[in-house]
């Protein structure tokens, strides 16, 4: 996060995440990242579709 901030001057960094992927969730809501919303079905993974989790953190936000 530092590293995009500082060095890249990013105003925003997403991170999508599988719905029931807890684990993979457990990462943004760790660092504080806000929970956006829900878009559904947006991934084929192996015979179906997955909905994804939308995090993110502006830098302004970003301790």
């Amino acid at each position: 996060m530092n590293y995009a901030f500082n060095n890249f001057k990013l105003h925003r960094v997403e991170i999508r995440c599988a719905e029931n992927n807890y684990k993979s969730r457990a990462i943004p809501e760790r660092l504080g990242f806000t929970k956006e919303g829900l878009i559904r079905g947006s991934e084929w993974i192996y015979d179906h579709y997955v909905s994804h989790i939308v995090y993110s953190m502006l830098a302004i936000e970003w301790k």
